[in-house]
C-alpha cells in the first residue's frame, strides 16, 4: 500500500492519507473545497466549491499517474440537495465518458462547513 499526496491538493486534516494506492486501485479520500496553496476553504457558490474539489481530485489522480478517465466510482456529499443540478453541471466538465458510477447524498454537515465533499475510486495503469 502506498500513500499518495501532492502539493496540488490539500494535506490531510486528520489521521488519513489523501489517497492510497494498492495494486491497480486508487482510493481518494473525500475532498472538500480547500485551496491547497492557502489551506483555506474557498468561498463562493456551489459551482466554485465543486470546481475546487474536482481540481483537488484531479491533482491526486495525476500524482498517481491517472486521470478522470480511470475513475470508476465517486460519492458526492452535498450539504443541500438543492445544489444537485449545479453540481452535475460542474462535475460533468471533469469526468469522462462513460462517467463513473456515483452516489449523491445530502448530509447534515461537512468538515469546515463546506457545501460539498467528493471521494473517488480509480483503476490506475
Amino acid at each position: 500500500m502506498q500513500s499518495i499526496g501532492t502539493t496540488g491538493a490539500p494535506k490531510a486534516i486528520g489521521p488519513y492519507s489523501p489517497a492510497v494506492r494498492t495494486g491497480h486501485l486508487l482510493f481518494i479520500s473525500g475532498q472538500i473545497p480547500i485551496d491547497p496553496a492557502t489551506g483555506a476553504l474557498v468561498g463562493g457558490d456551489i459551482r466554485t466549491q465543486i470546481d475546487r474539489v474536482m481540481r483537488n481530485l484531479q491533482a491526486l489522480l495525476e500524482a498517481a499517474g491517472a486521470g478522470f478517465e480511470h475513475v470508476v466510482r465517486t460519492t458526492v456529499f452535498l450539504a443541500d440537495l438543492d445544489d444537485f443540478a449545479a453540481m452535475n453541471e460542474c462535475y460533468a466538465k471533469f469526468v469522462g465518458d462513460p462517467p463513473p458510477a456515483r452516489s449523491t447524498v445530502q448530509v447534515a454537515r461537512l468538515p469546515r462547513d463546506a457545501r460539498v465533499e467528493i471521494d473517488a475510486i480509480a483503476v490506475v495503469p
